[in-house]
């Protein structure tokens, strides 16, 4: 296949929340080597050492077609195990956790979702190699909004045997909320639309610093730790053999190659080196799981009788899900119904897109560079917040109950494979487009027994709440200033929500609405930890260097030849062309323009520029599980 480097001990996986890379070392390169000076990139830049770090096909190249098939598909299994956690938790939020059909319907439509933003962000937006996905930033006010109590699931729904997932009681229940989720998550997209499409990101994102979003990102997994420990209990022994086999896979054999044919027209058939366990961690845990709960179930070694411990590990009682399940479904915008608003539910959706959006742009950055691209001109980080709120927007219409985001862990892959262009993403999207649209695909998926889903919760879970922390690693955290805003953040905003679940009575207003909208931006830790972050970091005196932010106009001025920055980010089909020669798309935030500042600067410290990766807020692509 192609050659791997697989750093030992640590994996590029695995949760929807958008993590970045960044280098803080003047002279370190993204593996934390040493970067060779005056490097070449793939811009075609003077050289005087060659960089053993720069990708062999970057954005703008197209590698062989069975390669592209290939990376393709990698990057869908890369977002497999992000996606769908996200379709598992809602449905339990929904009162579906019994309905394994719909549940499957869930998975098709966010796989077609994502596959369609995923399009649109390559070809219109930010135009860089980023995979669309599902965002644990929305999972937690969702599971507030449907926590409230006009929207809790009936007792009977908790009973299998009294679940009858055709009558139209159940049926009314379930869309009833979904619609609500809906009409919330389209309106609050209409403000990422906003922010994106006027330029208004460049301005909060000056204020929204690591100790702002640490706090924020390490609470979405620290909050959802219930759900794991509910999903993990089912059966524990099959829950930790799973989260073992991940470990395993990801960790100690990942720079373990396999042995397979290939053919190149040099060296004709030969044997070549594949690194499964680097690839696909995450499926091969689950898979072979899921095979030994099968092996366990034909011998009745798991329990028959739904009332003992360890029935849920049964890979025989979601059996029917996959001869009703349709071989071809479409999946379009209001097949729920007509969507509902809930004002408390479109704020605390905001404020989960808010720290989305933060962390969308460090993406931006370090997917750049990987992918052998200069930093992206503002225009292209415009577009790129903008597309994602059209994304999100999207997603609430198809009814996923959920939006979507960058996908880090697609731009480690980036950094692993060297294979940074964006032809391959582009397949990878419509190949997520097609697996939506086979009913057959999302009914096998939602027959994953609950313990070995329980054991994938355990270690995403945990991946993004230390991707929150490691966020930090621009910081000084020898600062006492530092340790306090983000100690104080943390554990207040784990206090806080729990106190408010078990004294609800005293947020009572008696305004109806108002009453909701504090319920759930008080019982959303992430909400809590984000405000109290940004209120500190801002407010309690301390140098950028110290809190990790720094000035990123330098790097917009400093982009290099303005003719290669717009090979890469210029609109396709000559729509650049166009609106170059238009004097008011000039004043157009996410429009293509001439910048008088680059034209005739053919060199320059490039470098320098990708490893500044402005404002403090990229995360840590380095994921230690």
């Amino acid at each position: 296949m192609y050659p791997h480097k697989c750093d030992k001990g640590k994996l590029y996986i695995g949760t929807s929340v958008p993590v970045a890379a960044q280098v803080h070392e003047e002279d370190r390169d993204f593996n934390g080597h040493f970067k060779a000076k005056d490097a070449k990139t793939c811009e075609g830049e003077s050289v005087a050492e060659p960089d053993l770090n720069k990708p062999t096909y970057c954005v703008t190249d197209v590698p062989p077609w069975y390669l592209c098939i290939f990376l393709a598909i990698q990057h869908y299994l890369t977002a497999f195990g992000g996606n769908i956690s996200i379709s598992f938790i809602l449905s339990e939020s929904l009162c579906l956790q019994h309905d394994n059909l719909t549940q499957s319907y869930l998975i098709n439509n966010l796989f077609f979702v994502s596959g369609l933003c995923t399009v649109l962000q390559v070809s219109f937006g930010v135009r860089l190699p980023i995979l669309q996905g599902g965002t644990f930033a929305l999972v937690t006010p969702v599971i507030a909004l449907l926590s409230l109590p006009e929207w809790e699931c009936p007792a009977w729904t908790h009973n299998a045997t009294l679940v009858n997932a055709s009558s139209p009681e159940f049926i009314e229940m379930w869309q009833s909320r979904m619609r609500t989720l809906q009409g919330s998550i389209m309106v609050a997209s209409l403000f990422q639309i906003l922010v994106g499409f006027s330029g208004l990101i460049g301005f909060l994102l000056r204020f929204i610093g690591p100790l702002t979003i640490a706090p924020t990102v390490s609470l979405i997994g620290l909050s959802l730790y219930d759900s794991a420990g509910d999903k993990a209990g089912s059966h524990w022994g099959i829950s930790a053999m799973a989260a073992a086999l991940i470990i395993l896979f990801s960790q100690y054999l990942c720079s373990i190659p396999i042995p397979v044919p290939a053919y190149s027209k040099t060296k004709k058939l030969h044997r070549s080196k594949f690194f499964i366990f680097q690839n696909m961690p995450v499926l091969l845990g689950i898979a072979v799981s899921w095979l030994v709960c099968y092996l366990l179930t034909i011998y009745n070694v798991l329990p028959s009788e739904s009332n003992q411990y360890g029935y849920l590990a049964r890979t025989d009682m979601k059996g029917n899900v996959l001869s009703e399940a349709p071989w071809f479904m479409l999946p379009y915008p209001g097949q729920w119904g007509t969507p509902s608003v809930s004002l408390a539910g479109v704020i605390g959706i905001v404020a989960g897109l808010i720290c989305s959006m933060a962390e969308s742009v460090g993406d931006y950055y370090s997917c750049a560079r990987l992918s052998g691209a200069c930093p992206p001109p503002k225009h292209a980080i415009n577009r790129g917040i903008g597309m994602e709120g059209l994304g999100s927007l999207l997603a609430g219409a198809f009814g996923t109950g959920n939006g979507t985001t960058s996908f880090s862990e697609n731009i480690a892959v980036l950094g692993i494979t060297k294979v940074g262009s964006r032809r391959v993403i582009l397949m990878s999207g419509f190949f997520m487009i097609l697996i939506g649209m086979l009913g057959k695909i999302g009914a096998i998926f939602s027959t994953i027994p609950t313990p070995v889903i329980g054991g994938l919760f355990l270690i995403m879970f945990g991946v993004i709440s230390a991707a929150g922390i490691s966020t930090l690693r621009s910081t000084d955290m020898y600062s006492s200033r530092n340790i306090f805003v983000f100690g104080f953040s943390l554990f207040s905003a784990l206090v806080i929500p729990n106190w408010i679940r078990k004294n609800p009575e005293l947020l009572k207003t008696g305004v109806k609405e108002l009453d909701q909208v504090l319920e759930i931006l008080f019982t959303t830790h992430m909400f809590i930890g984000g405000c109290f972050g940004f209120f500190l970091d801002n407010t309690i005196p301390g140098t950028k260097r110290e809190r990790g932010l720094f000035n990123q106009e330098e790097d917009f001025e400093d982009t290099g030849n303005i003719s290669v920055r717009e090979k890469v980010y210029a609109l396709p089909f000559g729509i650049s062309s166009c609106l170059q020669s238009r004097p008011w798309a000039h004043y157009i935030p996410f429009c293509p323009s001439e910048d008088p500042r680059c034209p005739g600067r053919a060199e320059n410290n490039s470098n320098n520029i990708s490893q500044k990766q402005g404002n403090g807020h990229n995360i840590a692509v380095e994921v230690a599980l």
